[in-house]
């Protein structure tokens, strides 16, 4: 290898998983954290892992553990809160950064505030590296190569089957959830990035034989898909978690930009969910992971709306996606390194071919057409 590899977050939930993911697949990171009696207990239940003491929210202590060719790997969220300090400290230090958020303003943050440093130093930033958003951006690119060059609109759509009524999401991801809940985000319409309401637009994807209907999202794929067919002039991600709440969802986006005016509501709102968020169990419901498939499916579509092409991927539950994708990516830049500085997406990180071999290893795989 020609980089170390350091583990940010291995205490938490996503954490634990990625360091465990990461030990499988025969790589020995360092685990950084506040706490070294914690991170001492990690260490020893994974065979004895090096460690060392950082504190997230300082990017000197963080910066202090970095060399130039360094992989910086941090799974602690919410990013917008706590994550500022880690992307700091591997611009400064020229090192490869990859982060597990599925926080669209953060995604945002690194692409547009971080980016154009690191192009300077010579770093590398791999945001939302995980289930959130890097399925989506393989499907995308996938799709895009089927399609050809009339390709001029990428719908991408998340959905879950199999989770039933069980708790499918962890502490961590909810509080992530509940600090965008009143934060601008984003499309990519007109062939631009524009400022849009999260639901703003709702459609419906046909998922394992079944009609399920989605709401928009700020995602990497407004980011990425652009970059890899620059003559796309629509971008659209879709969130299909909230099932039958969807038109609900969408109805509402009417509804909050004029609560949004009155300043004391969205503070009381978020100061009430984020109460009910501390009382949850940090870990989701194991059972309900183990019933849980995820799809991802993209569909490019020419300028008169006709269907190009269509690619739909699936993968067990999101957190072992994520943890997988997150030791697969870092030991692949600690080893080769990645193509490209500044705020990079994963196709053009990795390339297509090689990032689809290694989604197929941690169990992201293509769905034969039956729809």
């Amino acid at each position: 290898m020609t980089g170390r590899i350091v583990l940010l977050g291995a205490t938490g939930y996503t954490g634990g998983r990625t360091a465990e993911a990461m030990v499988a697949r025969g790589l020995r990171p360092v685990v950084a954290g506040r706490d070294p009696d914690r991170i001492g207990a990690l260490s020893a239940r994974l065979g004895d892992l090096p460690t060392a003491v950082a504190d997230v929210t300082d990017a000197a202590s963080i910066r202090a553990l970095l060399q130039p060719g360094d992989v910086l790997v941090t799974t602690v969220g919410p990013f917008l809160r706590l994550g500022a300090a880690a992307v700091a400290a591997a611009v400064d230090a020229g090192a490869v950064y990859l982060d597990s958020t599925g926080e669209p303003p953060f995604i945002r943050e690194v692409h547009e505030v971080h980016g154009p440093r690191a192009a300077t130093s010579g770093a590398a930033l791999l945001t939302a590296f995980g289930n959130d958003y890097v399925p989506g951006v393989l499907a995308g690119a996938l799709a895009l190569r089927d399609a050809g060059p009339g390709a001029r609109r990428v719908d991408v759509g998340y959905f879950l089957t199999g989770a039933g009524r069980g708790r499918a999401f962890s502490r961590g991801t909810v509080d992530s959830v509940v600090g965008i809940m009143n934060r601008p985000t984003y499309a990519f319409r007109d062939g631009g990035l524009r400022e849009e309401a999260g639901a703003s637009r709702m459609r419906t994807f046909l998922v394992d034989g079944r009609p399920r209907p989605g709401v928009t999202i700020g995602a990497s794929e407004q980011f990425a898909l652009p970059r890899l067919a620059p003559a796309l002039r629509t971008v659209d991600v879709y969130l299909g978690w909230f099932g039958a709440a969807s038109p609900a969802l969408h109805a509402s986006r009417r509804i909050t930009p004029l609560l949004g005016r009155v300043p004391v509501v969205p503070g009381m709102t978020t100061a009430l969910l984020q109460k009910a968020v501390a009382r949850m169990p940090a870990a989701p419901d194991a059972a309900t992971l183990e019933r849980t498939t995820s799809h991802f499916v993209a569909e490019v579509f020419d300028h008169t709306g006709t269907l190009l092409a269509r690619t739909h991927l699936t993968s067990p539950d999101g957190y072992a996606i994520t943890a997988g994708l997150l030791a697969w990516g870092a030991g692949r830049a600690a080893e080769r390194g990645v193509a490209g500085t500044g705020a990079l997406d994963a196709v053009t990180a990795f390339g297509l071919d090689d990032l689809a071999a290694g989604a197929a290893e941690v169990g992201i795989v293509p769905v034969q057409p039956r729809e």
